[in-house]
């Protein structure tokens, strides 16, 4: 029997991505619908390319208020997300409902955090769609990460060494040194990714790294790694991804299903999406669809 295949997609950072790269698209009404199908395309470009058996489109729900007590300022350097792209957030799940997808958003939860609880309890590959380094922690042999918008590129442990110059389960002590400016953490003065990888690969773990401080060769970076040595240990709790959410949706059931066009086109046709529903009009005058899946 061939092995299952979970895809997660970030919807939130897919949804941005549709955004920007989809301009001035409206409805002959005036309302803007760029993100909706420009988050449609990718989400069926992946499916073809990746050809799940299984599939969440993930949304944030909000700051955890766990990260928040240990560094309120987590995240508060980002931009307001633009009222245009908030706006069509209902017609996207909207879409992910019609088109009988998984949607999941819970509540004061970040999307990171959903996927990769999911990522543990899966039993078979599980490919992440999305960009976020975050989530590079979570790779091993059955879980990638693929980009929401380059074909074909799949990150395994070996491409995560490539490009950070560590392995995924180093991840969390790497970023911890490093920081993120993304997500406003800071790490510490000086460290950047090279450096970072280089006082893992010398001494294996920050455990070990403290035990044996003396032995860094320059003492500026032994006087600013003693000096943020408590921003390091916040950092770890900061990054790591929580991977026992209770999460309210069963994996069984986000089985890919075939796409029944009495509940598309209609949807298709009020978004003025006449490209999108004019090959699913076709399928309805083959006549109707005997069987739809799970």
């Amino acid at each position: 029997m061939p092995e299952n295949t979970l895809l997660l997609v970030d919807g939130t950072a897919v949804a941005y991505r549709a955004y920007y790269a989809i301009s001035e698209l409206s409805t002959r009404a005036g309302k803007p619908t760029n993100a909706v199908f420009g988050f449609i395309k990718m989400l069926q470009q992946l499916e073809q390319l990746w050809k799940p058996t299984h599939w969440a489109v993930v949304f944030d729900g909000g700051m955890p208020e766990e990260r928040l007590a240990r560094l309120p300022t987590y995240k508060a350097q980002r931009e307001p997300m633009p009222d245009p792209l908030r706006a069509q957030f209902a017609d996207m799940e909207r879409y992910l409902e019609r088109a009988r997808i998984c949607s999941l958003r819970m509540d004061r939860q970040e999307a990171d955090d959903v996927m990769a609880t999911l990522a543990a309890a899966a039993s078979g590959v599980v490919l992440m769609a999305t960009s976020d380094k975050d989530l590079f922690q979570l790779i091993g042999e059955r879980v990638f990460m693929i980009s929401p918008s380059k074909a074909g590129v799949r990150m395994g442990p070996a491409e995560v060494q490539e490009k950070t110059g560590v392995r995924p389960e180093k991840i969390v002590e790497w970023l911890a040194l490093t920081g993120d400016t993304v997500d406003n953490i800071p790490g510490v003065p000086g460290v950047g990714p090279k450096t970072a990888a280089k006082l893992l690969a010398q001494f294996g773990s920050l455990e070990q790294l403290w035990a044996k401080l003396d032995e860094v060769p320059s003492q500026k970076l032994r006087e600013a790694l003693a000096a943020h040595r408590a921003d390091v240990t916040r950092n770890v709790e900061l990054v790591r991804l929580r991977r026992d959410l209770p999460v309210p949706v069963a994996i069984d059931s986000m089985v890919v299903r075939r796409i029944d066009p009495a509940r598309l086109v209609p949807f298709f046709e009020e978004m003025e999406f006449d490209s999108l529903a004019r090959p699913l009009r076709e399928q309805l005058s083959e006549g109707p669809m005997l069987d739809f899946g799970g």
